[in-house]
């Protein structure tokens, strides 16, 4: 574990690492998540072949902003902006970080997460498509706009990918057109594989490859789920 003052989300924050060699891997926490949240619920367990083999390196970090949206102790305007500082802070200090651990300034990274962490996940390979190359996005929820109480603003717009997206233009959309986005789901209790599948609408208005893979009715928004899907697309991409 590494731990650092961020001056970019004002506060201190931490970088947790599994495995020594591989494709590195940021996997984001569900909203009210730390960086360890996904060894305490097993799912490090669950890609420990994939570890112990060298294939991958897994990185966590907390979830400043999902925790921020989904506590709804803070103004639309306040989450919004951690959002978008959230963003900064991934790109300018997590990702240096992860490229210096692994030896490369210009390796590409995977990212991954469930529920608000699948949210990160393409938020931050949109956004920044030079350092990232695959989203694996599971059990997504991609629109937070019901958190913002009228106050919409560019904080938020050039965090929410289905809202920027769509104005996209220029180097960064040609780039993303090389990258991919996998949106699995299930569509059992609490799931909403819905918000996947706009999301694959408006990512593919923009010509950026994407999949979504139902799982049906059986697979529940719960880690079990999240267990099972991981490993299988990991071994697949990474």
């Amino acid at each position: 574990m590494t731990r650092w003052y961020s001056p970019r989300v004002e506060q201190y924050v931490q970088l947790v690492r599994w495995g020594h060699f591989g494709t590195p891997v940021l996997l984001f926490p569900t909203a009210g998540g730390d960086a360890e949240e996904i060894e305490r619920f097993h799912l490090i367990g669950a890609l420990s072949p994939l570890i112990e083999a060298g294939r991958i390196k897994v990185y966590s970090t907390d979830s400043l902003a999902g925790a921020a949206w989904f506590a709804g102790e803070h103004s639309a305007a306040y989450c919004s902006r951690l959002q978008n500082c959230f963003d900064a802070f991934i790109y300018a200090e997590v990702a240096p970080a992860i490229r210096n651990d692994c030896a490369s300034h210009d390796i590409e990274i995977i990212t991954a997460g469930a529920s608000i962490g699948a949210f990160n996940a393409v938020a931050t390979l949109c956004r920044h498509p030079d350092a990232f190359r695959l989203a694996i996005a599971m059990s997504g929820t991609f629109d937070l706009s019901k958190y913002l109480e009228g106050s919409f603003n560019n904080d938020f717009y050039f965090s929410s990918p289905l809202h920027y997206l769509p104005d996209l233009e220029g180097p960064q959309l040609e780039m993303l057109r090389q990258r991919l986005v996998l949106l699995p789901s299930g569509e059992g209790d609490y799931e909403d594989i819905g918000q996947s599948w706009r999301l694959a609408q408006v990512l593919g208005a923009k010509g950026i490859p994407n999949r979504v893979d139902s799982w049906g009715p059986e697979w529940r928004h719960d880690w079990e789920t999240w267990r099972a899907m991981l490993p299988q697309y990991l071994d697949e991409f990474a």
